[in-house]
């Protein structure tokens, strides 16, 4: 529907201008059209009054002249001269109102006289009667006068009647055309209200809507990490747990076993070869099992790092790495403190376990290195080995996304570095230990 409005009132607008510019260039077309119909009119006129006047003079040369002194070529000239005028007055169009009827009749007239006072000049000359000459001369100049003085000033105020009348078709064009736009407008700005009003409203709909969903997303986002917190701290209770009976119960177990199977051995030399052996082959296994559940336990929550601190526990941890396969892993330490929190020093080991786990089992790795430094800024834990690598825009695994989980619970950067072919680097840079850290 917004949409469909602003559609509509972009087509309103365009239709608007279009349809102002083609009234404009209308009028200004009918505007030229009017200057250049009373411009070619007036010149007509005034080319015609020219003509009239110059017939007028040459008459009145030729009537100034005696009779004797009258020749065929200025007869022939002032012939021309009012034939020219006559046609000029023929060509003239129809006349559009009473003032211009009135100049070319004044012009017409005008021209009348003058060669009807030719013409009597002449057939006076030829009947020889001089005196009436002379008073018509008279009466026909004191009448050409009064015209030549008369007729700018109707030519005048006839251009100022046309101009007028353009003016007002104009004028009233102009306010056709501006009452089109304001209704125009008024609809466009009242249609564009109603959308503004329309549209603020959805946008604030939709803005209560996000931020609501966002508030439910925060808090679901909240409470999973909650719960990821909570099922580390489960996680770690258990192993601890499990860790602690295996070592107490299970390992003082076996090793009862072994003590007891120890002493009956001390008695062999008075028992079959077939109990002795048995007794070796029961040994042997009694032994396996107890360095099975001291690793188990070990791997579970190692004793040392309780103990002896972090420090230890690794060192430990990449000689059991070493041991185990064939990636050979260094660990390097500085100001490690040993009474780090328990928080800091589970997050560290495990992370250093899951990654050593990763490069031994899955990128066929020949060299690990882990450093561990601790300063003002904080602990900084750097793993990297040489193995083919990954992309970790795509591999994304869960052991990776538990790492980063317990890094950013006490509120540290973890970054993953990797490319195929050149092996991986984690970094985990994370906040003094000793200090809002601490606590966690």
């Amino acid at each position: 529907m917004l949409l469909a409005v602003c559609a509509s009132l972009l087509a309103l607008l365009l239709t608007s201008g279009i349809m102002a510019v083609r009234f404009l260039g209308q009028m200004y077309a009918r505007e030229a059209a009017v200057w250049h119909a009373l411009t070619e009119r007036t010149q007509m006129l005034v080319g015609l009054w020219a003509s009239v006047q110059s017939y007028r003079q040459a008459v009145e040369s030729f009537v100034a002249k005696a009779p004797a002194d009258r020749d065929q070529v200025e007869r022939r000239h002032l012939d021309q001269l009012g034939l020219e005028v006559d046609m000029g007055l023929q060509r003239y169009p129809s006349q559009q109102d009473s003032t211009e009827t009135a100049l070319v009749r004044s012009i017409e007239d005008a021209f009348h006289r003058q060669r009807d006072f030719y013409i009597a000049i002449v057939t006076a000359s030829k009947l020889k009667q001089f005196p009436v000459e002379g008073n018509a001369i008279a009466a026909r100049q004191q009448s050409d006068e009064e015209m030549i003085l008369i007729w700018p000033a109707r030519l005048s105020m006839w251009n100022g009647e046309r101009l007028q009348n353009a003016d007002r078709t104009l004028l009233a064009q102009f306010a056709n055309v501006q009452n089109g736009l304001t209704r125009a407008l008024v609809l466009a700005f009242g249609s564009g209200l109603l959308l503004a009003s329309a549209g603020t409203v959805y946008i604030l709909r939709l803005e209560r809507q996000t931020r609501a969903r966002y508030f439910e997303l925060a808090r679901s986002r909240h409470d999973l990490q909650e719960l990821s917190a909570q099922l580390v701290d489960a996680q770690e209770s258990e192993r601890r747990t499990i860790s602690r009976e295996l070592h107490d119960e299970i390992g003082q177990s076996l090793g009862a076993l072994l003590v007891d199977i120890g002493r009956l051995s001390a008695h062999t030399t008075s028992l079959e070869p077939a109990i002795r052996t048995q007794l070796e082959h029961m040994k042997s296994i009694a032994e396996q099992c107890f360095q099975a559940v001291r690793n188990i336990a070990l791997l579970l929550r190692p004793s040392m790092l309780d103990d002896l601190g972090l420090e230890a526990a690794l060192e430990w941890l990449g000689r059991e790495v070493s041991r185990n396969s064939q990636m050979e892993v260094t660990v390097e330490t500085e100001d490690v403190p040993q009474d780090l929190p328990d928080a800091y020093k589970v997050c560290i080991y495990r992370l250093t376990q899951g990654a050593l786990h990763n490069a031994a089992r899955h990128s066929s790795a020949r060299n690990a290195t882990v450093r561990v430094k601790h300063s003002k800024q904080g602990i900084r834990l750097w793993i990297a080995d040489d193995g083919r690598g990954f992309d970790p825009a795509r591999t994304r695994g869960i052991g990776l996304l538990g790492m980063e989980e317990r890094v950013k619970r006490l509120g540290g950067i973890f970054r993953i570095e990797s490319q195929p072919g050149r092996g991986a680097t984690i970094t985990a840079e994370l906040p003094p230990p000793f200090g809002s850290g601490a606590s966690q």
